[in-house]
């Protein structure tokens, strides 16, 4: 028995089990957004609207570069294309982003967005997170690909929330847009500025692995050189261990991997990480080693959570570099960052510099990430609806705030 197991209530271990419930559909509104839609979908709209075929391809490209190269809110502002056709188009569509349910400002600069989705046959409306988390050399956009998650991770806040429905790629490209809207991002282009948002993390609420499709097309969209233009190698896609789809990102997506690790033996894995019970330790580490790609230039980032007492000794840090060896790797290690209800606590500053200098002499990278936005829960592992974390009188206020800013 792991020094994990003999500490946990019961009852807490048995939640980790995958919760089975049906998943909401998505419902599209009356009037979609085309945010998200590729040119071949955007050419099938421009056909439904009478273009002729012939010119499809050119009307298309114009959409296109009007929304994802300029960050058009409104087809009014499509001054290439006709007045008839963008009324026509108004009438169906919209290029409407998410709503913003709520933002948080960071002390550290850091933004958290709580934005609201369409639910299932009127239903309640879905809820969502996406962090920004800008720094002296990149600005970083935190995306969720699911709303809630189903793999129970047990240090994890966001594994608290039972897993709803899958985002669609529009709901993905969209969180990019908003962020972009919201932070000027698409302004800089006319003043030939640095953008503020230069890197991706499909980090936020969810298992992208399980949302294969929609992650897929979505980053396809964030990534063209002729839109939003961030490059894949500025990509990274985070999984808790989905084997079958390792292979598969790397040959379809191509972005850089992250594998959620947190532990070095398949028993305390087993607890921290539910999924690792489908897909133990082996298999995992095979699918890294075959990545497609993987190479020195091309590594793959593994996060290590550090947890007080349970996997930060001097020990757990020489096994995780007897199983690493060979593959091409970068190790994140990441101080847990609390939550409220939760059973850990933070490894202790010392400890975590012992075991990043072991990994490091060992020849892997160990940086430690700096724990941003603590204090509005927008740190890693702290994502979750804020309808479950809030009161009614402090979700009416965010909401407040939000329309009249």
């Amino acid at each position: 028995m792991t020094a994990l197991a003999a500490t946990r209530p019961k009852t807490v271990a048995a939640a980790s089990f995958i919760e089975k419930r049906p998943l909401e559909r998505y419902i599209a509104p009356a009037k979609p957004s085309l945010v998200g839609f590729s040119r071949a979908a955007l050419a099938q709209v421009l056909a439904a609207v009478g273009v002729p075929e012939r010119q499809q391809r050119m009307r298309a490209q114009q959409i296109w570069q009007g929304l994802y190269v300029r960050g058009a809110q409104s087809f009014a502002e499509l001054t290439t294309l006709s007045k008839d056709l963008r009324a026509a188009l108004a009438e169906r569509w919209t290029l409407a982003r998410p709503e913003i349910a709520a933002e948080q400002i960071s002390v550290d600069g850091t933004r958290k967005w709580l934005l609201r989705l369409p639910g299932e046959f009127g239903g309640p409306p879905h809820e969502v997170e996406c962090v920004y988390i800008p720094d002296t050399d990149r600005g970083t956009l935190c995306l969720s690909s699911q709303v809630g998650c189903t793999l129970n991770c047990s240090f994890c806040h966001t594994g608290t929330q039972r897993l709803v429905r899958n985002l669609t790629a529009g709901e993905i490209v969209g969180q990019v847009m908003l962020a972009r809207d919201r932070l000027g991002d698409f302004s800089v282009v006319a003043f030939g500025d640095k953008r503020l948002i230069s890197n991706i993390v499909m980090m936020g609420m969810g298992e992208p692995l399980y949302n294969f499709e929609a992650v897929r097309d979505g980053l396809d969209i964030v990534a063209d050189g002729d839109g939003l233009s961030i490059s894949k190698r500025r990509i990274t896609l985070s999984t808790s261990g989905v084997v079958p789809n390792i292979g598969r990102a790397g040959a379809e997506i191509g972005a850089m991997l992250a594998v959620s690790l947190h532990a070095v033996t398949d028993e305390l894995r087993d607890e921290l990480v539910p999924l690792n019970r489908k897909y133990p330790l082996r298999d995992l580490l095979d699918a890294c080693r075959n990545y497609p790609g993987l190479s020195n230039a091309r590594r793959i980032t593994f996060e290590y959570v550090m947890l007080r007492g349970v996997n930060d000794s001097p020990a757990d840090a020489r096994a995780l570099v007897r199983l690493l060896k060979g593959i091409p790797a970068k190790i994140n290690l990441i101080p847990f960052n609390p939550w409220p209800g939760s059973q850990y606590e933070c490894s202790d500053w010392k400890q975590i510099e012992k075991f990043s200098e072991i990994v490091f002499n060992a020849g892997y990278a160990s940086p430690v990430r700096t724990p941003r936005g603590r204090d509005i829960l927008a740190a890693c592992g702290q994502l979750k609806s804020a309808t479950e974390k809030l009161s009614a009188r402090e979700r009416l206020a965010l909401r407040a705030m939000a329309l009249t800013d």
